[in-house]
């Protein structure tokens, strides 16, 4: 242990930097011989600050049964007149989910707005699925919807068989009093505009899997233009626009950076869309640190084109897991088209998808300044929190993360030194715990979102305020399981939920179990100055 004094004073000294995360390889060695420790310090004298509570918001996409079968079933006897879940409804209230993006995805590039509102409307062949869409739930209802769960509609435009007119035209229908699509509203029963505050130019159309993909020289001209209409049609709109890596970036920001106020950028860290086999805990839990990567790659480009403090990012489409539909490239059979109920496998999403969801909402947290959304793809069946059956919902183990999160975190995001010993799986390591410090305005409550990936061994963490390690009992929430697959289905709806336990700190630690999440309560009394 001796031996290990000097790496670990090392390891402190550059915590305190902001330059080190990990203790150094040399713990892990003992790991299995010694307790796993980390230390969370915060210096009270840092500035704290705001966070946008849309890091906690949610996606739908017309993809098969986030809408129909999903949230909107008429005639369910859980459907209130018009077709809504009424018990999807009350448990997005729960989550207090702020925004939620719609109709896709993928799905937008080939879907013209117009097919979805009106009396007449008739069902459109789905170009990007491979099915029919019965345009009964278009935009009125989505609206609506939003109202009555309580979230901000955010838009997303279609970019790849649209036109610039068709999106702004969209946004008059939405936004405007006067005007043709504006009256084609106010017809429809709805006098008053939605107030859509929230609008993308398009989803990935930088991919080739997308329905009208672009190319550079393409795009950047396409969002200056689209961006010029829907403006000029509601001036307060917030604008973002699909991004990708730094080339395709950099020329949309020379051509449209201006009309911008986020770029959007996307996320899935184990790639199911041909082949259904999911990652393993560990596997998972390795790559839990790429989410920051991508952040990083982004804030880096921000500043370099000197749009730093000008454009945020929204995340506007993250999960670990990737939604499964093979047939995209090669064409939609029956068969593959049914394969997409392989989403719908309660048993996929374990400890692993609720701590990976855990660990990229704490890497949203210390970038708060630059990530101002952030959306869960989806909110509603295949890879999302909710899962919803005819019968009822189920709450799996990423709805109780989110829940968590977005209840009962303090409303600032402090800077926080984290070092902690290694979880290593072959040759790979990370960081066992990871952390992240919120507290109020008057730095007396504070909340810390504690992670542990390591799945076997339970860490004891020190809390330390100013260099002084914490005292006395606290309250904590744990969200932890009997195993790191545990997850919750139709016939176990609760084998993972959160706990509410007292804790005592001991030498300024708490233990944290192992493949656990802990939102950790500390009362301080600040001295008055």
């Amino acid at each position: 242990m001796k031996n290990q004094i000097i790496p670990y004073l090392v390891a402190c000294y550059l915590a305190a930097e902001g330059l080190f995360y990990c203790l150094p390889a040399v713990w892990a060695a003992e790991e299995k011989a010694a307790p796993l420790t980390a230390v969370l310090a915060v210096d009270t004298a840092s500035p704290a600050h705001p966070y946008s509570r849309m890091l906690f918001g949610g996606f739908l996409e017309h993809f098969h049964r986030q809408i129909y079968g999903g949230l909107y079933e008429p005639g369910s006897p859980l459907s209130d007149a018009k077709g809504f879940r009424q018990d999807v409804i009350e448990a997005i209230k729960e989550l207090r989910t702020p925004i939620v993006r719609w109709p896709g995805g993928c799905f937008v590039s080939a879907y013209h707005w117009r097919d979805g509102v009106g009396k007449d409307r008739q069902p459109s062949f789905d170009k990007a699925w491979g099915v029919e869409d019965p345009n009964t739930f278009g935009t009125d209802e989505f609206v609506e919807w939003c109202r009555l769960a309580g979230v901000e509609p955010y838009i997303c435009g279609n970019a790849g068989t649209g036109t610039p007119e068709e999106m702004s035209d969209w946004v008059e229908y939405c936004n405007q009093t006067q005007g043709r699509w504006a009256r084609l509203r106010q017809a429809g029963g709805h006098p008053e505009p939605f107030n859509v505050h929230y609008w993308s130019v398009g989803n990935e159309n930088w991919g080739a899997h997308e329905i009208g993909a672009k190319s550079i020289p393409e795009w950047g001209p396409l969002v200056r233009e689209t961006a010029k209409m829907m403006r000029r049609v509601d001036p307060s709109i917030v604008l973002t626009a699909a991004a990708l890596g730094d080339d395709w970036n950099r020329s949309l920001l020379q051509h449209a950076g201006g009309s911008l106020r986020m770029i959007s950028i996307h996320g899935y860290w184990d790639e199911l869309w041909v082949e259904d086999k999911p990652s393993d805990y560990a596997t998972c839990m390795l790559r839990s640190r790429q989410p920051e990567e991508s952040i990083l790659q982004v804030e880096r480009l921000l500043e370099s084109t000197g749009f730093k403090g000008k454009i945020q990012i929204a995340f506007d489409e993250w999960n670990l897991r990737g939604w499964h539909h093979p047939g995209v490239m090669t064409g939609f059979t029956p068969e593959a088209i049914k394969a997409r109920d392989r989403n719908d496998i309660n048993g996929t999403y374990t400890m692993a998808d609720a701590l990976f969801s855990a660990c990229f909402l704490n890497a949203c947290l210390r970038h708060a300044d630059t990530v101002k959304m952030a959306n869960i793809a989806p909110l509603v069946n295949t890879r999302g929190p909710l899962f919803v059956h005819p019968k009822g919902i189920v709450k799996r183990t990423t709805y109780h993360v989110l829940r968590l999160f977005a209840n009962l975190l303090a409303p600032q995001v402090s800077p926080a030194a984290v070092t902690s010993g290694p979880f290593k799986q072959g040759d790979a390591a990370v960081p066992a715990v990871d952390a992240v410090a919120t507290c109020d305005a008057a730095k007396q409550d504070w909340r810390f979102a504690l992670v542990n990936r390591h799945p076997a061994v339970a860490a004891s963490c020190v809390i330390q305020f100013d260099g002084a390690a914490a005292s006395g009992t606290c309250w904590a929430t744990v969200l932890s399981g009997d195993a790191p697959e545990a997850f919750n289905d139709i016939e176990h709806p609760e084998r993972v939920r959160p706990r509410r336990v007292e804790l005592a700190f001991q030498n300024g630690a708490v233990t944290l179990p192992p493949h656990s999440l802990t939102i950790l309560e500390v009362s301080r009394t600040v001295p008055p100055k």
